[in-house]
């Protein structure tokens, strides 16, 4: 168990035919737009500053080779459906139209007592998930620049290709929920 990549997450579909690229990022950018490949894994430098602070105890959201945490759950155990209580839990969702549901449940198990969930999300505060369950209820800290996530088996990141790895589309924000 443990691994040195992240926390998975899973891109829904979108149209994509609209983002024009002419310095080679186009083929990565279609990918993180599609089902093609999508697993992207939370960068480790980013992980671990937010580990130093919380020092995690659970990954809800991962697989044997990306989770962060030696307690995880995969998508067999369903995350959705397990207690968080009484954990330090770091949570890189599907970004797909599951999202909400992962945002609530963040909300909901970071009312326990002795809880603590730290969400990492695209930044769409235009969402309903957003003002529901995020604004007013969670500490927002908004991430300056793009995070690059990199695929499952993080072959770019393990060998130092980052100059070939392209950022994220969409900027992030991370909410913390402290119970």
């Amino acid at each position: 168990m443990g691994g040195e990549l992240g926390a998975c997450l899973l891109l829904g579909r979108s149209n994509f035919a609209s983002i024009r690229s002419f310095d080679g990022d186009e083929m990565n950018r279609k990918l993180m737009f599609s089902n093609v490949n999508n697993c992207w894994c939370t960068p480790q430098d980013f992980f671990d500053k937010l580990n130093a602070e919380f020092s995690f105890t659970l990954d809800p959201c991962a697989t044997e080779k990306s989770t962060k945490c030696k307690k995880y759950f995969t998508v067999i155990d369903d995350g959705l459906k397990q207690d968080w209580g009484g954990h330090k839990v770091f949570v890189n969702p599907p970004y797909g139209r599951q999202i909400g549901e992962w945002v609530k449940k963040c909300y909901e198990e970071g009312q326990k007592p002795d809880t603590t969930i730290v969400l990492l999300i695209p930044s769409r505060t235009d969402t309903r998930y957003f003002h529901n369950y995020i604004l007013g209820k969670a500490e927002i800290r908004f991430i300056k620049g793009r995070l690059t996530f990199w695929n499952l088996d993080g072959e770019k990141y393990l060998t130092g290709d980052f100059k070939n790895m392209t950022p994220a589309p969409f900027p992030s924000i991370v909410a913390v929920f402290r119970g």
